[in-house]
């Protein structure tokens, strides 16, 4: 029987050499090699078939830079919508973290494809990730993602009193609730103290724990990101962004 063949984009892509968008730049430019011939756009593989990259791919995959921003409210994630600008405005030699000891020189290149790789909505703040690299985009938002991101929530009762929770609803956020017909994978929910929770999620919904919140009768008064993965919002500032160091990983 013959093996099933593959486009050779989406076979570098489940190899995690590159992204679906980067692999088809690298074969227009030449810079892929399947068995012994230059790999063509389009082409199809099988899981068999010996892949070379070219030092040149592996160049310009390098300089590819991750940015973490600790975003403020009031800014959207993505592209600018309803008058509010994206956060990938703050990203300015100015606003630099003065603490950042990577030794990148900002490059208005590194503006360039600058994508979030999941996102915060307008009202909530923390740790955004911006990046270049496809690779790391899908390692935190892909499908198959199992990357976790930690949020601190202040959270009052619907009516805006100080919040009670019982024991089920609790046990609720944890595992149990569905958002438009859809059950939610099993979170990690736990009091931090009488007015704040920390969620330790493996999806992002859109709004998904306001709405988990609102479930169980609490409303969300201030929504905090903190983690994505093994890379931690730190001590960076409102309002600034510091590159993704070398030796630093989401999984």
């Amino acid at each position: 029987m013959s093996e099933n063949l593959i486009r050779l984009s989406k076979r570098l892509s489940d190899l995690g050499i590159a992204s679906r968008r980067q692999a088809d730049a690298w074969i227009e430019k030449g810079w892929v090699k399947v068995d012994d011939h230059i790999a063509v756009l389009g082409e199809k593989v099988s899981i068999s078939q010996r892949i070379k990259i070219s030092s040149k791919a592996r160049a310009e995959q390098a300089r590819l830079v991750t940015v973490l921003i600790n975003k403020p409210v009031g800014y959207v994630s993505g592209q600018a919508e309803d008058g509010y600008e994206p956060a990938k405005v703050l990203v300015t030699p100015e606003n630099r973290w003065s603490q950042d000891n990577t030794p990148l020189q900002f490059n208005r290149s590194h503006l360039q494809h600058l994508v979030p790789a999941g996102r915060l909505d307008i009202d909530s703040v923390g740790l955004l990730v911006l990046t270049q690299d496809g690779r790391i985009a899908k390692q935190i938002i892909g499908e198959n993602s199992t990357i976790e991101k930690e949020y601190i929530v202040r959270v009052a009762n619907s009516d805006g009193s100080a919040p009670t929770l019982s024991p089920e609803g609790l046990a609720l956020l944890n595992h149990g609730l569905s958002l438009d017909g859809e059950a939610l994978l099993p979170a990690k929910v736990q009091w931090l103290n009488e007015n704040e929770l920390q969620f330790i999620l493996r999806e992002g919904k859109k709004r998904q724990i306001r709405r988990m919140c609102e479930a169980v009768g609490l409303k969300v008064l201030r929504l905090k990101r903190v983690r994505v993965g093994n890379v931690r919002l730190g001590a960076l500032p409102v309002g600034r962004w510091r590159y993704l160091s070398d030796n630093e990983h989401f999984d």
